[in-house]
């Protein structure tokens, strides 16, 4: 009789060969016995293991880097989230060297990472509704097309619009391109605010720079006064001798802080370029009285510059005394930056 199951192997019965699923699970143990067998396992991707470790530590403890040396604890701070991108290297790298020491010790990066970003990337939190919708947008002094990109801007849908550096030359293109859309308008120095609602007490704000690169103004929405703050914090350099060059940008964060804290209004927005993210400690002044609408009520990490490649978000919408709905980035203009908006309940 012939044998149904292939060749005799000395038993009284045949095993019948298996396909399919279990025959790959039998391959995969086998490999991952084979894999395991190797006793340098343990021994190899030190190194790496290492590397892992310290990737934990800096975003543990980068509240404790130092500012002295170059404000290097700030310039960690604000690419924090961008620390993460060690962390697949690193798995591949520890895949190629067949390390499980490497591969273990992975996974404390990845949960610190995790639980300070992944919400950022795992929820939703914007919501529906609101009473006012925001947008600010530094425009770049060389921008070749104010009028497109104040159309832009406003296309949002926007009742309040804040922008910053506004050349002198350029500000009535901005002003005749806004104009039918928002009747109440004041530039002050190098920053605007455009409401479609009446604006008073406006003013240019110091932040200890020689010139005018902040403002504040009463709103009266519908639902009541709003303190609007405009606000353009000095620039900040990297530079090989010198570190994270932010010693002005710090002194008119504290001083922008200073005047949101004297704020007669119990409602406060902000609006601008702060040239930091909320992570960067030297912002405290300011972070810490008031909220981020995209760390509150955002969708991602909502980066804003450069706009080519956005890293970071230097562009802030913060609130005190109102409610964040939600918050977003606009389409790319003819700047470096990307436009944000924001919708809140007063």
């Amino acid at each position: 009789m012939v044998q149904a199951y292939g060749a005799d192997t000395g038993n009284d019965r045949a095993e019948p060969q298996r396909t399919g699923a279990g025959s790959r699970f039998r391959g995969l143990r086998d490999r991952w016995a084979r894999w395991t067998d190797d006793r340098g396992i343990w021994r190899r991707g030190i190194v790496l293991a290492v590397c892992a470790v310290l990737l934990t530590l800096v975003m543990v403890f980068h509240a404790e880097i130092p500012n002295t040396i170059g404000n290097l604890g700030s310039l960690t701070e604000t690419f924090l989230p961008w620390i993460g991108v060690f962390i697949p290297l690193l798995l591949v790298l520890g895949l190629v060297r067949r390390s499980a020491t490497a591969l273990i010790a992975l996974l404390l990066p990845v949960a610190v990472w995790l639980n300070l970003f992944g919400g950022l990337l795992l929820s939703d939190k914007s919501g529906s509704g609101g009473d006012l919708t925001v947008a600010t947008h530094n425009v770049n002094a060389d921008n070749p097309d104010p009028a497109g990109t104040a159309g832009q801007v406003a296309g949002s849908g926007a009742d309040i619009i804040a922008l910053q550096e506004l050349p002198g030359d350029q500000v009535p293109a901005y002003e005749a391109a806004l104009a039918d859309r928002f009747p109440y308008h004041s530039v002050q120095g190098t920053v605007g605010l455009w409401s479609k609602y009446p604006m008073s007490g406006t003013r240019p704000v110091d932040i200890k720079m020689g010139w005018t690169r902040a403002m504040r103004s009463t709103v009266t929405t519908p639902k009541g006064e709003v303190a609007v703050y405009v606000a353009h914090l000095p620039s900040v350099r990297v530079k090989l001798h010198a570190g994270f060059t932010a010693n002005q940008r710090d002194n008119s964060a504290d001083a922008l802080g200073e005047a949101i804290a004297d704020e007669r209004l119990g409602k406060v927005i902000l609006l601008g370029d702060l040239n930091g993210t909320m992570n960067d400690r030297s912002l405290n002044e300011v972070t810490s009285q008031m909220r981020s609408t995209q760390g509150a009520a955002g969708n991602g990490f909502g980066f804003s510059w450069p706009a080519s490649f956005p890293m970071a978000r230097i562009d802030q919408i913060m609130v005190k005394g109102v409610e964040p709905l939600s918050s977003w980035t606009l389409p790319a203009t003819d700047s470096d930056h990307l436009p944000i908006a924001a919708r809140v309940e007063l």
